[in-house]
């Protein structure tokens, strides 16, 4: 059901790479929801995916860009600004971790894959906000969004550096977050559920993983479209005054110390 809850608006969207990613969903309802918007990646992982169907079914232009580079991201928002003038929304879903690819424990880092991941991950953010902040290119009441997720306050094992990469990436969102308030744009994090996307999936031992988050939360894991939905309320205008909050939508998992159906698993009485 659409509400026509970002009717008008323009954005940017970061990150889709297929059907399973978040963006991607994200992508969908916006577009359901009357936003326009550019659909941007960075261009091996345009190779990879299927960007192309996505744009054709949301009506999207694609807009190739590393968001580690500041140059590819001066072009993206250039063209942004040539398509729509002041845009209302950004989403940043990227996220990368070489040791975590490569099976490289966390106390055997390689530092040159640590730094490239931080680049990707958590860097990125700041250099999206930089450019859009230099171009000033945001509308009044504009909503900057990035997913993360709850490693980056409690220990998972083999999440590896992506929770040093998460939690640099949330203190970027306050820090920046305080100065876009300044020109009325707010900016936050949503702590997603562990979610079988591409990359979650990458995970060493995710599918174990996924099942213990279902049985603690008590709502059970938020899925892709649920996160998708829950960022079109943050696009909208109904959460003006939200900004520099890491918002956890994750099924009640962040505030559960336990619950019953882990406890009978090793209740042995």
């Amino acid at each position: 059901m659409s509400y026509g809850l970002l009717k008008g608006k323009k954005g940017i969207i970061f990150g889709a790479l297929n059907e399973q990613s978040i963006a991607w969903k994200v992508a969908e309802r916006c577009h359901e929801e009357g936003a326009e918007f550019i659909l941007s990646n960075a261009p091996i992982a345009m190779r990879m995916g299927e960007l192309n169907a996505l744009a054709e079914k949301t009506g999207s232009e694609i807009v190739g860009a590393d968001a580690t580079s500041i140059e590819d991201l001066e072009k993206l928002f250039d063209a942004a600004v040539a398509k729509f003038g002041k845009i209302d929304f950004i989403l940043h879903s990227i996220g990368m971790s070489v040791n975590v690819r490569k099976g490289k424990h966390y106390t055997e880092m390689n530092y040159d894959w640590l730094e490239k991941g931080w680049d990707v991950s958590s860097v990125s953010f700041h250099k999206v906000m930089r450019v859009a902040w230099e171009k000033d290119c945001m509308n009044e009441w504009g909503s900057i969004l990035a997913l993360t997720y709850i490693a980056a306050q409690r220990t998972f094992p083999d999440y590896n550096d992506m929770s040093d990469n998460k939690a640099y990436l949330e203190s970027i969102a306050r820090t920046f977050g305080n100065y876009w308030g300044e020109r009325k744009v707010r900016v936050n994090t949503v702590s997603q559920s562990p979610t079988p996307t591409t990359a979650g999936s990458g995970v060493k031992g995710f599918g174990g993983f996924l099942g213990y988050a279902e049985d603690m939360s008590p709502l059970g894991n938020a899925t892709a479209l649920d996160c998708a939905n829950y960022c079109v309320t943050l696009f909208s205008d109904l959460t003006k005054k939200v900004t520099m909050q890491n918002l956890f939508h994750d099924g009640g998992f962040s505030s559960t110390g336990v619950t019953q159906k882990v406890i009978s698993k090793y209740d042995t009485e």
